[in-house]
């Protein structure tokens, strides 16, 4: 790697005519752009060709200090290493995609009644089954739905399967076979309702629907009409289901169609995922692009990023069909194969049913782009009527806080974060209150804003313009006391604190808005812009804390029943929790069972059985 102090024409004058990585930095080391090239030196000139500069270039050359390059072998090598150094650095002008959710996949163990269930993490296929990736966990969770209600096979937690000795609620309604109760199916049936899941997932409905007619005719001749009768509603079932996931789409290829829309400085990117012909759903991005850059860049930097950052879980297909052409295709497709160990294919020319498909995308490229400007405005619009209400010039950050307890018991604070866009959901945070007196507000909302603000070195980026207080104007005067006391330098920037007291009929609409500058009350109108912004931050805060405070709850209500037992401490309830994976779990096991897991002696285990079956 060759470092050297800035001066273009000395600088272009010893760079090589070589494939490599350069990346660009700032006057504060920090590195702002990441580039590739076939031939570094053709590449890094074009930079300081006043002839043919953008005004993205233009700005970017401005802030360079320094560059440094990387020679790679081959263009291959650079567009690989480029991609690791984007991930790694996330330069300030390369367009960059945030995409950090895992895919899930469907698993399908592999045991004598084997179980149905999302998966995300690494894939051990020695072990089970894997079908996905998915693009979501809303199209999973849907096709596992239609699949219980059409091939019933088990959902359940193994901890639960294992120490059932009657039927669940789902085996009543129709959506399990029921195999952890011996006799209520044989296992050679249970084998194949498990090998029609397993067809359906490998896109195979043809041979289901095939069979299934089959099987129905055979129940039916041998007059068995109550299983030709079930067959018949599976074969409707499946039927159903085909026709919706199918679209328009002749051939079984497994290719992801990319739709693309770029307006107003926003870049709409459309996924659809079809493998074996089959749609597995769609995902849209939205990468972060800087001002003034060219379409091409967009494309190119996406379609790099999005396969060549991905993650373990993201399978490449053999196929992408994509509207636009690449100046570098043959270079991504080569690193595609290379990391697939495949051929991989990027057609931007489509025909037919592969051409209906890619309009489809592009259009929805073109509505989740429309859809992201309606609401941007919309809250631009928010954001404006708030600052107009407020009187200020500006707002950055907004925080508010809410208390969620249950009769006065488990006590938790919640703290939700926006900025001048949206919510900054990084830096929400939850606060386990303790040592108050059971259900004093007050004391809790004390205690919560002074572990978030009493420090002496809160960075000024982190103060807030506005405080929302979910409470009225006694919450407000405690915040206010607390605020009085705290070691914070306010004076650049001390914010405004407002409480929200919820309306007599506690109807969104008709909230009473506190100030620390007066007692008395503000209204705003229903419908005012100002008024719903204040409601959506009000409203997150207490999803916020109500959801920590029914999780903990729940945690609670597990323990209690084993802090009653002698013997049994916070690290063996832990333990027992973990092995059983809840209070049932433990009901449910023998003796034996319980004696299995580690610190648990077969006289305590007699004892825990004891106390939890009477």
């Amino acid at each position: 790697m060759q470092t050297v102090p800035f001066d273009a024409k000395t600088f272009l004058a010893h760079v090589p005519h070589n494939a490599g990585v350069y990346q660009m930095f700032s006057t504060d080391g920090t590195i702002i752009y990441v580039g590739k090239a076939k031939d570094l030196n053709k590449r890094l000139k074009s930079y300081f060709n006043s002839s043919k500069k953008s005004l993205k270039t233009d700005t970017l050359v401005s802030h360079i200090h320094h560059i440094e390059y990387t020679i790679t072998h081959t263009e291959i090598e650079a567009l690989l290493l480029e991609q690791t150094y984007i991930k790694k650095h996330q330069p300030r002008y390369n367009v960059l995609l945030k995409d950090d959710k895992s895919y899930p996949f469907i698993k399908l163990s592999k045991e004598l009644h084997p179980r149905i269930a999302i998966f995300r993490g690494t894939i051990n296929k020695k072990n089970d089954e894997f079908f996905g990736p998915y693009p979501n966990s809303f199209a999973v969770k849907n096709i596992l739905l239609l699949l219980q209600k059409t091939f019933p096979i088990r959902q359940c937690e193994d901890v639960i399967y294992r120490n059932r000795t009657r039927p669940c609620l789902q085996y009543q309604i129709k959506r399990c076979l029921g195999p952890c109760v011996k006799g209520l199916i044989s296992d050679d049936d249970y084998a194949e309702q498990v090998n029609y899941v397993r067809l359906f997932l490998q896109g195979h409905s043809e041979k289901i629907i095939a069979k299934l007619s089959i099987d129905m005719q055979q129940a039916s001749d041998t007059l068995n009409f109550e299983k030709a009768a079930q067959l018949r509603d599976q074969l409707q079932a499946i039927k159903q289901i085909s026709e919706k996931q199918i679209i328009a789409n002749n051939n079984s290829d497994n290719m992801d169609v990319i739709g693309f829309h770029y307006e107003a400085g926003i870049a709409g990117i459309y996924v659809l995922f079809i493998r074996n012909g089959t749609t597995f759903g769609h995902r849209s991005y939205f990468p972060k692009i800087p001002s003034h850059t060219e379409l091409d860049e967009v494309i190119e930097t996406f379609l790099g990023q999005f396969y060549l950052q991905g993650h373990a879980d993201r399978q490449i297909p053999k196929k992408i069909l994509l509207d636009y052409e690449l100046n570098d295709r043959a270079a991504l497709e080569d690193s595609l194969g290379l990391i697939a160990n495949r051929q991989i294919k990027i057609v931007t020319t489509p025909k037919a049913d592969n051409a209906r498909l890619l309009q489809l995308a592009t259009m929805n490229a073109k509505k989740e782009v429309s859809n992201k400007l309606l609401q941007s405005a919309t809250l631009k619009q928010r954001y404006d009527e708030l600052k107009s209400f407020l009187k200020l010039p500006e707002i950055k950050r907004m925080e508010c806080f809410d208390i969620s307890h249950f009769s006065g018991k488990n006590t938790v604070a919640s703290c939700v974060v926006f900025n001048e866009h949206q919510p900054v959901k990084s830096e929400y945070r939850r606060y386990n209150i303790t040592n108050i007196t059971p259900g004093d507000d007050y004391a809790a909302m004390e205690q919560v804003l002074r572990r978030r603000y009493d420090k002496k070195t809160l960075p000024e980026d982190k103060i807030p313009d506005v405080i929302f207080i979910d409470g009225g104007k006694g919450q407000l005067d405690r915040a206010l006391a607390v605020f009085a006391q705290l070691n914070v330098n306010w004076d650049k920037q001390k914010p405004i604190l407002i409480g929200v007291a919820k309306g007599s009929e506690r109807k969104e609409g008709l909230e009473t808005l506190f100030f620390q500058s007066h007692g008395h009350g503000v209204y705003l109108e229903a419908d005012s812009p100002a008024l719903l912004l204040i409601q959506q931050i009000r409203n997150e805060s207490h999803h916020h804390a109500i959801t920590g405070q029914r999780k903990k709850q729940v945690k609670v209500v597990q323990e209690s029943a084993l802090e009653l037992i002698e013997g049994v401490g916070s690290k063996r309830r832990q333990a027992l929790l973990k092995h059983f994976g809840g209070l049932q779990g433990i009901k449910n096991a023998s003796v034996e069972q319980i004696a299995k897991v580690p610190g648990i002696s077969k006289a305590l285990a007699e004892k825990i059985y004891a106390h939890l079956q009477y």
